[in-house]
């Protein structure tokens, strides 16, 4: 190829499904198109009629009917919700006859994310013999406990971690993800948790969503082709003697449907393709899933043409259920339902009246099933259709075995903690993620490199495990772990640095870029912080975080060759990286193996290739940071790198100069997460200096308000001029602002528990002296906490972080408005402050918020 070719593959052949096929051989059809009916309908006949691989048994038939028989209203109602761990005891669970329980991305044991494995098992154990007691003459009726176990058993400490879902679809290689599957459900049983809500069968095709990781691939057929491995290795297969049983567990897929094609890439957003395109894309992997043998669905967030799927019977019922031959049950999502029109988290009849069988009531469940009670008595929800419900969920139980379960502690693998992260697995991931890593540029064949010379690893990701996981890993947004929270891990430095000293080389490790000694190549790791669902949705896709890019124009100024590992749950407009790089590598998210990414970056001790770069988009990569859907097949498909590409080292491809051109103004990359980053304002936000009424905007390295009475001074922490020192000589103010006066809606990020993050130095305090920190929402509209005292407890004490929850803001001040906030940080002082901050962002909470003093 030319150095100027932009780097395409064929169109992707369909995929068929028994006789029926599924998908256009030639084309993808395209999102949003012209001839969308203007009044959308679903209309079941459309969709490919398939019937179900698993014949009811009259065993379990006779089984359920005779539950059925056996149980009161109040029981049955109790089996169709499910409470979150952290709003429901064991005794509670007892009271209500609750069918299951869940674990969210935040809630374990004790409230303690990183809590041991053990105690897991106890309360797994404590859920259990609470809904087993028939002391009452009650039924017998086991619940089960579902987690997001969605690239491993990634909430417990010390699990295999493995590569998120955009790295596995990277791989090519679906047949891997059955030993995946086989593998977490090991570890799950380990702790006696027996259904995960995994895995997720989006296809994500605008990748502003932040949910892209989780979606193995744009391609509906690549994403077909995994969904089966997935589940048999979670569930095993169809007609096995283990199906459901022994090794295996419970699967979900998920979200269903359309998640992954919302306006705009919103996360429980409003999908607006046409029916045709709606079945082709979004529920061709639903095909293949149900034909391998899935037992439950997950409704999705979504909406389509403002019908939102929990209380949407066309998909639920009419199609899932009798044209797809589903026949196990639908679970909704954290208080899904509460979405559905004339509905609330509390009360929701219509969700079950459009075929939800499950509700996910996490924190609501409690006068969910008062009112749910309350409906089924005065005939608004007909016994027949609890009782459908009822019936799914107790077939279930039973294709499970539950009934003739013992106790989770009781189990064969439960107890066995050195499961968790053993060698097999760990071996498994680091192959996973071996294959996952993409090459993207390799000029003059800098790759692969020897071992035996002198390596600078640098980049705030080379040694950080949570990092190179990313989100859904020991907490929510798979924040706040540090590499002591992986005993069994491995971060990308440190199998960096086992090869190269296998080799008789050296390495330094050096976050910043500087080193002691010139090294003869220099390895740069950088990328996405973790994030989870909404919270990582985005408006643009340039990676706006410099600090890297700084690094590698440094290193290139000496002559240094320069590698560039990217961690991202998604493609990003990366450009100026690029341009500074010899060699790069898109590693996307590839979990706590980070040795794998030196498996493939180096060469053995004698000279040999070890591993050659396997990976191959399973994304098309983009070539502006506009971030419109692009996707293999689309009219004027333009990418910078397409759908399949990725080199190996037989390619000898230089990559010229790219554009620098993201295509967006400051404007459109408004950053809703993140304003202070390395001690400067993070584009277009800006720091803002306020004494008698004027602004002034810290543009300098130095910079005074119009009166004196503050001053910002750009300051070294861990590199040059990452932090920026606030000197409040007499009263003012520092803001965080927009000259546009652009507003932030933080209302879902609030509601989500996400608190403002502050990463300070308190220098020096006078005694007495007032510190407020608060956010704005326009003209006289601020909500103002009282910090004196955190502050003056923190000084001479080093660095910190501190966050206070979103919500204390709307606490502190009724008429705070959250969903236009024009200021996301505001700090006044009354003098006698010296204050050395570096960063300001949003944050998940974990329990670590304050509201001020």
């Amino acid at each position: 190829m030319s150095e100027n070719t932009k780097y395409r593959t064929p169109l992707r052949s369909c995929l068929l499904l028994g006789s029926v096929l599924l998908a256009a051989c030639s084309q993808s059809p395209q999102q949003g198109s012209s001839d969308a009916p203007l009044q959308p309908r679903i209309e079941p006949e459309n969709w490919p009629m398939q019937a179900s691989p698993i014949a009811r048994t009259d065993a379990i038939e006779r089984k359920v009917s005779a539950l059925l028989s056996q149980m009161s209203t109040e029981q049955k109602v109790g089996q169709i919700i499910q409470a979150d761990i952290a709003s429901v005891t064991p005794q509670q669970v007892r009271q209500y006859y609750l069918g299951s329980v869940l674990n969210g991305g935040n809630s374990a044991p004790g409230r303690d994310n990183r809590v041991g494995a053990a105690a897991w098992l106890e309360l797994a154990d404590a859920f259990w013999q609470a809904s087993t007691d028939t002391s009452d003459g009650r039924p017998y009726i086991p619940v089960f406990w579902g987690t997001d176990a969605v690239h491993g058993h990634s909430n417990v400490k010390g699990a295999t971690i493995f590569p998120h879902n955009i790295g596995l679809g990277a791989m090519h290689e679906p047949q891997l993800l059955q030993a995946i599957g086989r593998a977490t459900a090991v570890e799950m049983q380990v702790t006696g948790l027996d259904w995960t809500f995994a895995p997720t069968i989006a296809v994500a095709r605008d990748d502003r969503w932040g949910r892209t990781y989780e979606s193995y691939s744009e391609d509906p057929a690549l994403v077909a082709s995994y969904a089966p491995y997935i589940l048999q290795g979670i569930q095993g297969k169809v007609g096995a003697e283990d199906f459901l049983r022994g090794e295996h567990m419970l699967a979900t897929v998920k979200h269903f449907l359309g998640d992954g094609g919302t306006v705009a890439g919103k996360d429980q957003g409003d999908n607006i393709s046409t029916e045709a395109q709606l079945r082709d894309i979004h529920a061709l992997p639903y095909y293949a899933a149900i034909k391998a043998g899935a037992r439950v669905v997950m409704a999705s967030y979504n909406s389509w043409h403002g019908s939102k799927m929990h209380g949407f019977a066309p998909m639920l019922t009419d199609v899932l259920v009798k044209r797809m031959g589903f026949d196990g049950f639908v679970v909704g999502d954290w208080n899904g339902h509460g979405q559905v029109a004339g509905c609330t988290p509390t009360n929701c009849a219509n969700a079950l009246l459009a075929g939800l069988d499950m509700y996910m009531a996490p924190d609501s469940w409690q006068t969910l099933y008062e009112t749910t009670l309350a409906q089924v008595k005065a005939g608004q929800i007909p016994m027949a259709r609890l009782d459908e419900a009822v019936a799914r969920v107790l077939r279930i139980k039973a294709e499970m075995g539950l009934f003739e379960q013992v106790r989770p502690s009781q189990r064969p693998l439960a107890g066995r903690y050195e499961l968790l992260g053993n060698a097999s697995h760990r071996a498994l991931a680091r192959e996973a993620a071996r294959k996952s890593l993409v090459l993207l540029k390799n000029n003059q064949q800098l790759l692969p490199l020897r071992a035996g010379g002198r390596v600078l690893v640098a980049g705030d990701g080379a040694d950080n495990i949570g990092k190179q996981s990313g989100g859904w890993t020991l907490s929510w947004q798979g924040s706040g772990n540090s590499n002591h929270d992986f005993p069994n891990g491995e971060s990308i430095y440190a199998g960096i640095q086992h090869a190269v000293q296998a080799g008789g080389g050296s390495t330094e490790l050096s976050e910043n870029g500087r080193f002691s000694v010139k090294p003869d190549v220099a390895i740069v790791v950088f990328g996405e912080e973790p994030y989870a669902e909404f919270i990582g949705d985005r408006s643009h896709l340039a990676f706006d975080d410099g600090r890297a890019l700084q690094i590698l124009k440094q290193l290139k100024a000496q002559g240094i060759p320069t590698v560039s590992v990217f961690l991202s749950g998604r493609p990003l407009w990366v450009n100026p990286e690029l341009n500074q790089s010899d060699a790069f590598v898109a590693a996307f998210l590839p979990g706590t193996e980070g040795g794998a990414v030196a498996d493939v970056l180096f060469r053995a001790a004698d000279g040999s290739v070890r591993y050659d770069f396997q990976g191959r988009l399973s994304f098309s990569w983009p070539d502006n940071a506009k971030g419109e859907p692009l996707n293999v097949g689309d009219a004027n498909y333009n990418p910078l790198f397409a759908y399949g590409y990725g080199l190996s080292y037989r390619d000898n491809t230089v990559l010229a100069p790219l554009h620098e051109n993201a295509g967006i103004s400051a404007a459109m990359m408004l950053n809703t997460s993140r304003y202070l980053f390395a001690g400067k304002a993070v584009t277009p936000w800006q720091l803002q200096l306020s004494d008698t009424g004027t602004i002034t905007v810290v543009a300098d390295a130095q910079q005074r308000s119009a009166a004196g009475a503050v001053t910002a001074i750009a300051t070294d922490r861990l590199q040059q001029e990452d932090s920026v020192t606030l000197r409040f000589d007499k009263a003012a103010t520092v803001r965080l602002g927009h000259a546009d006066g652009i507003a932030l809606d933080l209302a879902r990020q609030s509601n989500g528990d996400m608190a403002l993050e502050l990463e300070y130095q308190v220098v020096s305090v006078a005694a007495g002296t007032k510190v407020e920190l608060g956010m704005q929402c326009g003209d006289n509209c601020a909500s103002m906490l009282d910090i004196s005292s955190n502050l003056q407890a923190m000084q001479g004490k080093g660095w910190h972080s501190t966050k206070i929850a979103l919500r204390c803001f709307s606490q502190a001040n009724s008429n705070f408005d959250i969903s236009r906030v024009t200021q996301p940080m505001v700090l006044r002082s009354d003098g006698g402050l010296v204050l050395q901050l570096a960063n300001v962002r949003l944050a998940q909470n974990e329990g670590n918020a304050t509201c001020g003093n």
